[in-house]
């Protein structure tokens, strides 16, 4: 029947672009999201005015622009069984970042291991958006196991999930906002008003992949009990709904402490601390994070795919009843 078919193909298409980002990871030049970026700040210097309704109009243009080319592809090559694995396989490929996660991670963490402070300050900035000036060595730790944590969500767990619900213009659709927001979601002056939308479409594909993430780093992880115990404790003080649980399940399952004060921009954030019962992090956690990252997405594709599986199966059956 088609919706097997379909399942099916998803399903070869997305084991195949997986296996493909722990290949290569992310290419240095020619990569589509940073095409998409480049786009997406063409179409900003179009229509910004500090005002949500350019914002939301910004969003709509880009995000919804990503989704109806990925749609139109899709449906060029949804009765092409080898066409359509190949466009799922390139599209999962292309949206998720696990490899290179880790990678920029492991390369702060070498650095630190040497002694090497400002190597690892110069190296922060491609893992996430702190002031590394800011940061000793213990600090540029905990940055990174944070953004380990909620990369994982945002750059893997999130786009599988909306792949299983929506194949190729699903994964299109949760990176594209993803990305916007990255661009333009944050509290600056400039972005505050203008970004509202991106961020919080951000937020609402972002959910379902953050409690999947924590869920599946409870259960990964060293800590089950005290994974789940931050993340139902210290996530809900967190000002980023996403962010927070996906920090705290593996603040708990890595027995570190995580959150505190930070600087992104210059300006300086007190944010909650999770698993406070935890140690301070410490280098050696760097590469405990990158791992149980690893194992999270690995169990996130299984467990998407399983269930784009099932569902297909529960429609067929109800079909022939």
């Amino acid at each position: 029947m088609p919706g097997t078919r379909h399942a099916l193909t998803y399903a070869c298409g997305a084991v195949l672009g997986y296996a493909g980002d722990l290949l290569t990871g992310d290419p240095r030049k020619g990569h589509p999201v940073a095409a998409f970026g480049r786009v997406a700040g063409a179409v900003e210097r179009r229509l910004w005015r500090d005002e949500r309704g350019r914002g939301a109009l910004h969003t709509l243009a880009c995000a919804g622009g990503a989704v109806a080319l990925a749609a139109g592809a899709h449906r060029l090559t949804r009765d092409r069984v080898t066409a359509s694995v190949a466009l799922t396989a390139a599209a999962t490929w292309a949206v998720l970042g696990g490899t290179s996660l880790g990678r920029e991670a492991r390369a702060v963490g070498a650095a630190l291991e040497a002694g090497d402070v400002e190597a690892a300050r110069a190296r922060l900035p491609h893992l996430c958006g702190r002031d590394p000036q800011a940061l000793d060595g213990p600090g540029i730790a905990r940055a990174v196991v944070e953004s380990v944590a909620e990369n994982t969500s945002d750059a893997v767990v999130g786009a599988l999930v909306w792949g299983a619900v929506g194949g190729v213009p699903g994964l299109v659709g949760f990176r594209a906002a993803n990305t916007l927001d990255a661009m333009v979601g944050h509290r600056s002056p400039r972005y505050r008003r203008f970004g509202w939308a991106s961020a919080r479409l951000d937020d609402v594909l972002g959910f379902p992949g953050a409690r999947l993430t924590a869920a599946l780093a409870a259960l990964a992880g060293g800590d089950p009990h005290g994974a789940r115990r931050a993340g139902r404790e210290d996530a809900p003080r967190h000002p980023s709904p996403n962010a927070g649980v996906v920090e705290a399940s593996f603040a708990g399952a890595l027995g570190v402490r995580l959150g505190g004060r930070l600087s992104y921009g210059g300006r300086i954030e007190d944010r909650p601390v999770l698993n406070a019962a935890g140690r301070a992090v410490e280098v050696a956690d760097i590469e405990r994070a990158v791992r149980l990252s690893r194992r999270v997405g690995a169990l996130a594709l299984s467990g998407t795919v399983a269930a784009r599986l099932a569902w297909s199966a529960a429609r067929r059956r109800k079909g022939a009843a």
